[in-house]
């Protein structure tokens, strides 16, 4: 039901409540009451309907029914009633937060009216309910100052709810994404440094195939040792999204000498150099460093061929510096998200990393990540 509707059922139930009310004589306002004729039905009439207004137009309402009855009661028409439309529009003035209005209507229905008790040949007797309206006005001002409050109180709580819900589903989404590029991430890293080791032990196999038949079983056996490390390194990244423990060999810079092995399978020729007192380091940047060095030997495969590869850790007690270096043609980097993984995972933990042609030719990829906790 919308606001119009449910005032001006308001405003005729006032009316139905009022004249019943004044013709059953429930109030007394003094001893010179004269009977309700139709001059003081119509005052009646008209305070009561101006509640029709009290939402679209609260003042003018307000005024309207103060003044009918201000008039009511200065023609000694009975009962206290006829005031009661005017207490309703003082309150709907406070509940909508026009305070000042409300108590000046208030103040205007009060001083007539007390006015003319006051200009009275008879003291008002101590029946008289008009003895009780100034604190009903009071009453109304305070009472809608209350639910103005509570209401306020209520949207605010309401509008907090609805803003922990939108950020929470923020988070989620945040949080989902982040999932999604973590997946993506150790997908690429694991898998296309597999995939790049089988290949160049499928295309050196074709090679010897008709030359040194003997060697293919070498280069078949590589391939079948990078397919499994290709499962294991799936199944540890589903073990970790099933939130259980990470099957397979882990990823960390323990795991780094295995990784060389690999790439010198290959065909690289890898000098590894571990400088400083080794310590273990917080599992995000452990998996980081050995991400990093992953994808550099795997860029190295792909862009550089049988080049010479150093791959040097250096600790330190603020950090661990992470190089992979070679000596072989840069080439063209392809579309690829290699260095742009590399850079995203040194950074996740509050490093950095730098990558481009080395000093003396080559391409060098230098990691300096923290040996605290991640950031």
């Amino acid at each position: 039901m919308n606001s119009r509707r449910t005032d001006a059922l308001v405003a005729l139930g006032s009316l139905v409540a009022i004249v019943p009310a004044t013709y059953a004589n429930l109030s007394w306002t003094g001893p010179y009451e004269r009977p309700l004729d139709p001059a003081g039905l119509t005052l009646i009439t008209i305070a009561a309907l101006s509640l029709a207004f009290r939402r679209t137009a609260p003042l003018a309402a307000g005024i309207a029914a103060a003044a009918c009855a201000v008039v009511y009661y200065a023609a000694h028409y009975p009962g206290v009633f006829a005031a009661a439309p005017a207490l309703a529009a003082i309150y709907t003035l406070a509940v909508l937060g026009r305070r000042a209005d409300a108590i000046w209507l208030a103040i205007g229905l009060a001083v007539p009216v007390y006015g003319l008790m006051a200009l009275s040949s008879d003291d008002p007797a101590a029946g008289n309910w008009m003895m009780l309206l100034s604190g009903w006005l009071v009453a109304m001002v305070v009472v809608g100052e209350v639910t103005r409050s509570r209401r306020a109180y209520v949207q605010a709580v309401e509008q907090r709810a609805r803003e922990a819900e939108r950020t929470r589903e923020e988070a989620a989404l945040r949080r989902a994404g982040e999932e999604r590029l973590w997946i993506a991430q150790e997908l690429h890293d694991s898998l296309t440094h597999s995939i790049s080791v089988v290949n160049v032990q499928a295309a050196l196999a074709m090679e010897l195939l008709d030359r040194k038949p003997e060697r293919v079983r070498e280069a078949l056996a590589a391939i079948k040792e990078s397919g499994h490390e290709a499962m294991n390194e799936l199944r540890a990244t589903l073990g970790v999204l099933r939130q259980g423990e990470p099957e397979g060999a882990e990823a960390g810079l323990s795991g780094l000498p295995r990784l060389v092995s690999r790439a010198e399978g290959a065909g690289l020729r890898v000098a590894h150099t571990v400088s400083g007192d080794p310590y273990a380091l917080p599992p995000d940047v452990d998996r980081a460093a050995y991400r990093i060095a992953q994808e550099a030997l795997t860029n190295v495969l792909r862009h550089a061929g049988t080049a010479a590869v150093t791959v040097a850790v250096e600790y330190d007690r603020s950090k661990v510096v992470l190089r992979v270096e070679n000596d072989g043609e840069p080439g063209t980097p392809g579309p690829g998200m290699g260095l742009i993984g590399m850079r995203e995972r040194a950074v996740a933990v509050g490093g950095s990393l730098t990558a481009g042609p080395g000093e003396h030719g080559g391409f060098a990829v230098r990691a300096e990540l923290p040996a605290g906790a991640a950031a």
